[in-house]
């Protein structure tokens, strides 16, 4: 399975110290809610010496070969996906690693997600005509390899005139709790680790909310959950610290990134955040990628 090879080009930068020693594991591209195309990530990220990087969009892969055709052997893709799913009534991101792109049965959970995404797109349409803004249900400027969310709604609205920016729509109408937002559940939790696993992946808890707790992770570690992320945006110092501390207890990798979407935050530039690339060997590792070949 191609998630199962060595780890190649990573392997050879562990072995000399590249120009960055942290790698960016959460980008989000044009393949979902991200303004970067996936070349365009891959491009960036080789200018500032990143060693490695995953794209990790909203229920697609679709940008993963599309950067690795512009990488090639330069700098590391590592297959990356943030699955929409839900613990309960509780909304969870699943972040998975390292697994098998080609999949059949993680192909089929993304297309029914992207699926239930496109109806969701469609019912926000429907609540913005009942708050008299009129808009077709869908249209030509969304990619169609996009994985639908409220940030094509809100650039739709920009490009349309009826709000100024893209803020000012979540605002006003898709913030969750907005007059026109819908919540997405999308896989139960269990479902979605078994399927980032059977492809070969490792499945890790993107971004945990303020109110997790240590009991929410052993919990999550009982039914598969193999790492947690300890740096993005919203994490505190003081915050990310203790995630580590509740990794190290609970037997879990760790995984971290910076979120990008694009560039209008600064807090979210591809590279602002991210983990070491002992750490990334140990998160491969967790999925059976080959590194005996690896001196660290």
């Amino acid at each position: 399975m191609p998630g199962r090879q060595p780890f190649t080009v990573l392997c050879q930068l562990l072995g000399r110290k590249p120009t960055a020693t942290r790698v960016d594991l959460h980008i989000h591209t044009t393949c979902s809610d991200g303004s970067y195309t996936p070349a365009e990530i891959v491009n960036l990220a080789g200018r500032s010496g990143m060693p490695a990087l995953a794209i990790t969009d909203h229920d697609t892969v679709a940008g993963i070969t599309q950067a690795r055709l512009v990488a090639h052997d330069h700098l590391e893709v590592i297959a990356g996906v943030e699955i929409s799913a839900h613990d309960g009534n509780r909304p969870i991101h699943l972040l998975g690693y390292f697994f098998d792109v080609a999949d059949r049965d993680l192909a089929t959970a993304l297309a029914r997600l992207q699926a239930l995404r496109a109806e969701r797109y469609r019912e926000m349409v429907e609540r913005l005509r009942h708050l008299g803004i009129a808009m077709e249900p869908m249209t030509s400027d969304v990619p169609a390899a996009s994985s639908l969310g409220r940030r094509h709604l809100a650039e739709r609205l920009v490009h349309a005139g009826l709000v100024s920016s893209a803020g000012e729509a979540f605002g006003r109408f898709l913030r969750d709790g907005g007059p026109a937002a819908v919540p997405f559940r999308g896989l139960a939790i269990n479902e979605a680790i078994r399927v980032i696993q059977r492809a070969g992946g490792v499945a890790g808890w993107a971004h945990p909310p303020p109110d997790a707790t240590l009991d929410d992770v052993r919990r999550l570690s009982e039914l598969g959950l193999q790492a947690l992320e300890v740096e993005f945006p919203a994490c505190s110092p003081r915050r990310g610290r203790e995630l580590r501390l509740w990794a190290s207890h609970t037997g879990l990798a760790v995984t971290g990134g910076s979120d990008c979407h694009g560039p209008d935050d600064p807090r979210r530039q591809r590279g602002a955040g991210g983990v070491t690339l002992k750490e990334v060997q140990n998160l491969a590792k967790r999925a059976g990628v080959d590194t005996r070949s690896v001196s660290v």
